[in-house]
């Protein structure tokens, strides 16, 4: 993941705009809506920002109509959707993918409290995202006005910069607010304009000349290096990225990265590492975190732990991973390059690979299918046989999550939404150098769909730079995480379809609550009806509905052809698995 952050946001609000970093224009201090659009919009785009997402409204008409102007001059994507929760979760994932300030578009009332779900996710995970709100004029405020509300404030901590823009607001105003908020969102931090505007809604719009970047450069201090007595471990989980298997690379410790952290490859990756932390964890000394981890139970039971040093390398985000409160934050970790790995630490480091290889089961996969070399019939026939019922084998968790492994490559992307599955895959991927992504600031099952489209969206049909041409984006949902966001499976027309292919385990309902402790002493039927929440919906006509290319997966095979030779544009897998 490209590098967002410099620091922690203050997980305080601020009203009070910072010095802006866009040019004063030298227009009128009195703005109609069509010519505060402009400002607002020419400023964001001066910045640096290249993706917007919108919903349609009434109040809001002015913005919209800018950004289709500003897309038709080649400045900017518009993204248009009808449901403000997979807008704002498009916009998220377009941030995530980019690292570059993505702004979401809507008008006020309700639609204003939809896009709070995406703004704590992106509070959690430090992913830079700009909601512009329309709004009324202030004085209507309490007034029962139609589709008026209180908008200032309504996201709470998580918008970390927040300006609230009367109508009319002169351009000094403007500026002073847009340099606050792209100051902040640069930084890896949502953040909040609310802007008021009066009738007419709409109308001319005088030139805007074109002004600087309002990216701000700050300088990282250089990190103290550690010391090499303690028996040492690294821990990366999401947002993690390749830092923490440079550093592993670098140190000669031990890599326990989880399979969203985009560590999970090299040397240093110790493979089936939650097995091996049950045999060896309580011998560690000292851990160094990167990212949130968040899939396991034993990872924070060993941060918890009073006999172990806790390093934490500050991250994106409101709030740093630190279990129990414990732990250093520190902005970044270094060993001493004149400092040689010790020969303890090599056999500490041999003992994990030894362990981690040895508790690694075989792979859940398809046989060779080259032959058997065999000149007898017999021999032959019996290869045949066997490789026939393999790939016709139903799928099972370990099957299905191997396969999506086993077909990605770097310069595809991956998604893994909250569900029983990404912890599948924790527990039995090897190491592969794969680009992660997933949505674990707060775990939740929404905007999963949305989330995948704007990471393919960024990572296929816009310039992302210091990376390569990406291939096909790969989502893997569990079917409640799926039908949370089915919303998102609506593209608008004219707008060009992303390769992306949604791999949904069916299995009928939250089975992952089958592991919670109360499964085995609720009321069975009770725990069905408001735990698994079982469905019977129609999948394949889901996909027709909303023009998704649809295969059902019913056996390994099908699901490898699927999985290798993805379908150019939007497709949809499902995958039947047993409770």
């Amino acid at each position: 993941m490209p590098d967002r952050a410099h620091g922690t946001p203050d997980p305080s609000r601020s009203t009070e705009p910072v010095s802006a970093s866009l040019p004063e224009s030298g227009l009128p201090e009195t703005t109609s809506a069509s010519h505060a659009a402009a400002v607002v919009l020419r400023g964001l785009v001066d910045a640096g920002m290249r993706h917007l997402v919108l919903s349609p409204g009434s109040r809001s008409q002015a913005l919209a109509l800018e950004a289709a102007r500003l897309e038709r001059m080649g400045e900017l994507a518009v993204h248009v959707r009808i449901d403000e929760r997979s807008a704002g979760f498009l916009a998220l994932g377009l941030a995530l993918e980019s690292g570059i300030p993505v702004a979401v578009v809507t008008t006020s009332g309700t639609a204003v409290a939809n896009l709070h779900p995406a703004m704590l996710e992106a509070w959690h995970s430090g992913v830079p995202l700009i909601a512009i709100t329309a709004d009324r004029p202030a004085e209507v405020r309490g007034t029962g006005a139609n589709q008026t509300t209180t908008q200032p404030g309504i996201f709470g901590p998580a918008a970390v910069f927040e300006a609230d823009v009367r109508a009319g607001a002169g351009i000094a105003r403007l500026h002073r607010s847009l340099g606050g908020a792209w100051a902040t969102a640069i930084n890896g931090a949502p953040v909040h304009l609310n802007v008021s505007f009066r009738e007419p809604l709409s109308g001319p719009v005088p030139e805007i000349g074109r002004g600087g970047s309002g990216v701000l450069a700050v300088d990282d201090p250089a990190a103290p290096p550690l010391s090499r007595g303690p028996r040492t471990v690294i821990i990366a989980g999401t947002g993690a990225g390749p830092q923490a298997e440079e550093f592993a690379h670098a140190s000669g410790w031990p890599l326990l990265a989880e399979v969203t952290s985009g560590s999970r490859f090299g040397r240093s990756a110790i493979p089936a590492y939650r097995a091996a932390l049950a045999r060896l964890g309580h011998r560690i000394e000292r851990a160094i975190v990167f990212g949130r981890p968040n899939l396991s139970r034993e990872v924070p039971a060993l941060l918890q732990r009073d006999d172990v040093e806790v390093i934490v390398v500050e991250s994106a985000g409101a709030e740093q991973f630190r279990p129990g409160g414990r732990g250093t934050v520190v902005p970044d970790v270094a060993v001493d390059a004149a400092d040689p790995v010790t020969e303890q630490e090599r056999a500490w480091f041999g003992e994990w690979l030894q362990a981690g290889r040895a508790l690694a089961e075989d792979p859940d996969d398809l046989p060779y299918t080259g032959g058997s070399g065999s000149d007898q019939a017999a021999v032959r026939g019996a290869l045949a046989r066997e490789e026939l019922a393999a790939v016709r084998a139903p799928n099972t968790r370990r099957s299905l999550v191997e396969a999506i492994w086993r077909a990605s490559w770097p310069h595809d992307r991956l998604f893994l939404a909250a569900s029983r599955l990404v912890r599948e895959a924790d527990l039995v991927v090897p190491g592969k150098k794969i680009t992660v992504r997933a949505n674990r600031g707060l775990a939740g099952i929404d905007g999963s769909i949305s989330s995948a489209i704007g990471i393919a969206i960024a990572s296929q049909l816009a310039e992302v730079p210091g990376t390569a041409a990406a291939g096909a984006t790969r989502a893997l949902l569990g079917d409640l995480a799926f039908l949370h966001d089915v919303g998102g499976l609506l593209q608008a027309p004219g707008e060009r379809a992303p390769r992306v292919q949604l791999i949904v385990g069916n299995d009928h309902g939250g089975t992952i609550f089958d592991g919670l402790e109360v499964a085995g002493t609720a009321d069975r039927t009770d725990f069905e009806r408001v735990m698994i929440t079982p469905h019977a919906v129609d999948i394949a006509s889901l996909a027709a509905a909303y023009g998704w290319h649809y295969t059902l997966a019913t056996d390994r095979g099908t699901l490898d052809r699927a999985l290798t030779a993805p379908p150019a544009g939007l497709s949809i897998v499902e995958v039947p698995l047993d409770r």
